[in-house]
């Protein structure tokens, strides 16, 4: 039966709406057009897993295109290959029957090929007086020229996401095996802190990577490791570097001269004053504690942990840390938080921690009584050095993170 240039597939066999779209958009390619059928083959094989093929399919693939006798496809060209079942299990690595048949199906329904059936539902072909085929029946290979270009950019998708995978695995390794280094060097020194609370961490992030199967997965693995590295970072370097200053009182004086070239509360400028008028009345050793402030998390990691920041963000976005402060400042206004509790928290955590500090406390405003209460609270643990944002990030992580994405 006939409809327009569409013939459809005879006796029994099914035919879906999608394989009437598939015949159509192969009867509407454009004449003179030509691929190299090995070029579009490979790009099949790159694509199998977008395709829903596996390799006993494109076996059976590779055989077809063994029949066609060019190399080249012709959309003016004879397309259809009409191998009986015996020939192709040859060509198809003596692939059985019913193995044959369910991969010859799986090749139609994923819209590589068209079955061009006979009258009698046999494969065959009709050659004219010259030699020549004037009509055959059994498989068109017109689907594959249709989608060349397709097939090539599916190819390129799974490529670029096979890179993303390694330089992911890449990110891992490195954070994976400096973490062990540092959790070592601190157990056997003896070093202050809970660090068999962070082993256990670590092993848990270590489990979780083993069970990572996809992109997803991988990224929320590698921010477990870049919240947990941050955090054994901040505890040895709070033991390590501050001793350090308080012997040597030059050293810090003219550390603070060095690093005093920019005042890092800019966006409310009464800050940088009251700090200034503070820091005169303290002794220099304290002044230059004060300054060794946690190092800050990662951006990336904490707008996925507080997604609801982007709202106040300017144009309602954040690109850079200047863009999260800029949006702290809103949410401070809007939750509540008094100027002075905002810079508490500048001074006892350092400007981007005290921006993340609010954006947590933005993501849990419906659980907490008082955000300038709880804000001053945290200040004071973070000046005790009995506070870290880490946690708290990483418990954000797995509660925004989708379903598929949550690790132990």
């Amino acid at each position: 039966m006939q409809t327009g240039n569409v013939t459809t597939p005879f006796g029994r066999r099914s035919m879906t709406l999608a394989l009437v779209k598939g015949q159509l958009e192969t009867a509407a390619m454009p004449s003179g057009k030509s691929a190299d059928k090995w070029k579009i083959f490979r790009d099949a094989c790159d694509a199998r897993t977008l395709l829903g093929l596996k390799d006993r399919a494109l076996a059976v693939l590779n055989a077809l295109l063994t029949f066609h006798p060019d190399t080249r496809l012709e959309a003016d060209g004879n397309l259809v290959v009409f191998p009986s079942n015996m020939q192709l299990s040859a060509r198809a690595n003596g692939i059985a029957g019913t193995t044959l048949r369910e991969n010859l199906a799986h090749l139609v329904k994923a819209g590589l090929i068209h079955r061009k059936d006979s009258p009698n539902g046999k494969r065959y072909a009709r050659k004219g007086a010259d030699g020549g085929i004037n009509d055959a029946y059994g498989f068109s290979l017109a689907p594959l020229l249709a989608r060349a270009e397709e097939l090539a950019q599916l190819a390129q998708q799974v490529a670029a996401e096979r890179l993303r995978v390694r330089i992911l695995k890449e990110k891992i390794t490195i954070l994976r095996r400096d973490l062990r280094k540092l959790i070592s060097a601190a157990m056997e020194e003896g070093a202050d802190g809970e660090w068999m609370t962070v082993e256990a961490h670590y092993i848990a992030a270590v489990g979780a990577l083993a069970r990572a199967k996809t992109t997803e997965n991988l990224e929320s693995v590698l921010d477990t490791f870049a919240l947990l590295h941050a955090e054994v970072v901040n505890l040895l370097e709070s033991q390590v570097i501050f001793p350090k200053y308080d012997t040597n009182d030059d050293e810090i004086r003219q550390h603070i001269q060095n690093s005093n070239t920019q005042s890092t509360h800019e966006l409310e400028p009464c800050f940088e004053m009251q700090e200034e008028a503070r820091a005169g009345d303290q002794p220099s050793a304290l002044r230059g504690a004060e300054r060794q402030q946690p190092k800050a998390f990662p951006l990336g990691m904490v707008l996925r942990a507080c997604p609801d920041i982007h709202d106040y963000g300017p144009e309602g976005r954040i690109s850079n840390w200047r863009d999260l402060m800029t949006a702290a400042i809103v949410v401070r206004s809007t939750l509540g938080i008094s100027p002075s509790a905002y810079q508490q928290a500048c001074e006892a955590m350092g400007a981007e921690n005290a921006a993340t500090a609010v954006a947590c406390i933005l993501e849990r405003a419906g659980h907490i009584q008082s955000p300038g209460g709880y804000l001053r609270d945290l200040s004071r643990r973070a000046e005790r050095g009995e506070f870290s944002l880490g946690p708290m990030l990483m418990a954000l992580l797995r509660t925004n993170a989708p379903a598929e994405r949550k690790i132990c």
